[in-house]
This record gives structure tokens, sequence and C-alpha cells, in this order.
């Protein structure tokens, strides 16, 4: 795929597929009678020129990512309940997000920064507690992930997921976008956020190594205000990644984390693929400006609809 070409990209949710294109993201959820529910979601400009940046832009798209994720999954899940009608109040989604990121926090920052600093006590080097650190991390966040992948609403989320790879490769490689061709393509790509994840992990050890000489709690401390930055470096490394991801060495370097989307995706089947086809559909024709064609996609759903996709 060329460098300059548009980036799409999209996210699992529940009984659905969000994709998102320049314009605007939509976001296409099974109903539990069969139909579909459909939300588009504007994309804002950025005019701003400090908005395309290294690193600046990484903090932009991540908190447009964010806040179109939260809305696609408040909207999946209003669905999924069988009333689109009832949202959560802003009130009540920001506890919810305070409580989750302090959660998040103690268990993937607090917890290993504590174990490494009890060993390193024992006398091992400054850098071998940091890698000890960064072990601990990456383990939980796998067992986190192997542990919620068992929850069978989650599991569908991971078949939504592999469909939603699926399309983008579909796209990318110039295949047309029906059930047979989508089905074809692959359900590892190298934009993923699971791939995010793991870069977030490597390259914050590299970076924390600027405060590992603080004392504990000032150290955990630091660490905190810097993830911001970790995640706007491993965003800028994982685009770069992607751009040059057609050659051999690149492949090589991103095996690992290319790996670890086989536990946040599953083959998914052929309703999840139509269901990821139909979210991505009105985004490619918003930035064509031309409108989209319900009467062909309900062609494509025909023979389907009675079947539940997967995230």
């Amino acid at each position: 795929m060329s460098g300059q070409q548009f980036k799409y990209g999209g996210q699992a949710v529940l009984e659905g597929v969000m994709m998102r294109g320049r314009r605007q993201a939509t976001v296409v959820v099974r109903r539990p009678d069969g139909s579909f529910a459909r939300l588009d979601l504007p994309i804002p400009a950025r005019h701003a020129r400090w908005q395309r940046w290294p690193l600046l832009r990484g903090f932009t798209a991540l908190a447009e990512a964010f806040t179109i994720g939260r809305q696609a999954l408040d909207f999946s899940a209003s669905v999924v309940a069988a009333d689109e009608n009832d949202q959560v109040s802003p009130l009540v989604q920001t506890l919810i997000f305070g409580v989750t990121i302090a959660i998040a926090i103690g268990i993937f920052v607090v917890l290993p920064s504590l174990v490494a600093n009890a060993i390193g006590q024992l006398g091992t080097p400054v850098l071998l507690r940091e890698a000890v650190e960064t072990c601990i991390n990456l383990a939980l966040v796998v067992a986190y992930i192997v542990a919620i992948g068992r929850i069978p609403d989650i599991h569908r989320v991971f078949g939504y997921h592999g469909a939603e790879h699926k399309v983008i490769n579909a796209y990318e490689a110039g295949l047309p976008l029906t059930v047979e061709s989508v089905r074809q393509c692959s359900r590892i790509h190298p934009r993923c956020g699971t791939s995010f994840l793991l870069a977030v992990a490597l390259i914050g050890f590299l970076i924390f190594l600027s405060v590992s000489g603080l004392p504990v709690w000032q150290r955990i401390l630091a660490r905190i205000i810097l993830i911001p930055l970790v995640a706007a470096v491993a965003y800028e490394v994982q685009q770069l990644a992607a751009n040059h991801y057609h050659r051999p060495w690149v492949r090589w370097l991103l095996a690992p984390t290319l790996a670890a989307q086989y536990l946040t995706t599953r083959e998914p089947n052929d309703d999840m693929i139509a269901t990821a086809i139909a979210a991505f559909e009105p985004v490619l024709a918003a930035d064509q400006s031309v409108q989209p064609q319900p009467a062909s996609l309900a062609d494509k759903m025909v023979g389907m609809v009675d079947t539940q996709p997967t995230t």
C-alpha cells in the first residue's frame, strides 16, 4: 500500500464493527431481531498545522480514536440491549471511565513497578529491574486478553475484530468488497491496536529508563505522566512500520507484535464479514462524496440476517 493512501481503520464492538475514514466513522450493529442498526459519526477536520506535526499528530489521532471508540461501544451496547434510545449519561460514562482507568493503572503500572522494585532491592541491576518490570507488564496484558477471550460475548467481539481486519486488507489489496473475496484475506493487520499495545510496552521500556533512578513512588508517578508521550511515539513507529510493511526486514521486526493479534482476533463467519463490509461501504462513499447504495447492501445480506456476526 502506498504511504500516501489514506489509512482506513476500525474497531470491533458488541455484535458489530465500526469503520473510520476521512469524513466519518460508521458503526453497524446487528439487533437482536437480526436487522442492522447504523450510526454515522462525523470526523472533525484537522485544519491546524500543528495537528500534522510528528508526535502531536499522534496525540490528536489517539484522542479522536478514543472518543469515537467510546461512542461506538456505547451505541453497540444500547443496540444489543434492544434500547437504542437508552444512552448512558455523560456523568455515568465519566465515572465508569475514571474507575476503569484507575484500575488499569493499578494493575498494569503500579503492580509491576512494586514487584520490580522489590526485586531491585535484592541488588538487581537497574537495567535488569526495568526489563523485569516490562516483562511483568506484558505478561499481565497477555493474561488479561486470554482471560476475557473466554467470555462468550468477547469471543464474538474477537470474531468481528478479525472481520474488520479482513475487510481493510481486502481494500488495501484492491480486491472487491464481497464476502467471498474478503474471506480469503488475512485477519492480521500491521496497524492493529493489539500490536500498538505491545509497541507501547516495548517503547515504554526505553523511555522509562530516563526516570529509573527515582524513588519508587516518584518513578511510578513519572511513568503515569509519560504514558501519553510513550503512546505518541508508539503511534509514529507503528505508522512508519506500516508504510514499509512490504519490506521483509520490517515484517521480521513486527512478527512478535503481529503474532499477538492471534489472541484478539478469530476467524469470522460470513455474517461477521458482511457486517464489516456494511460498515465500510458508507465510509468509502462519504470520502468519495457518493451516497451509499442501500439496495445493493441489502442484497449482500440476503440469507445472512438470522446469524449474528462477531466483532
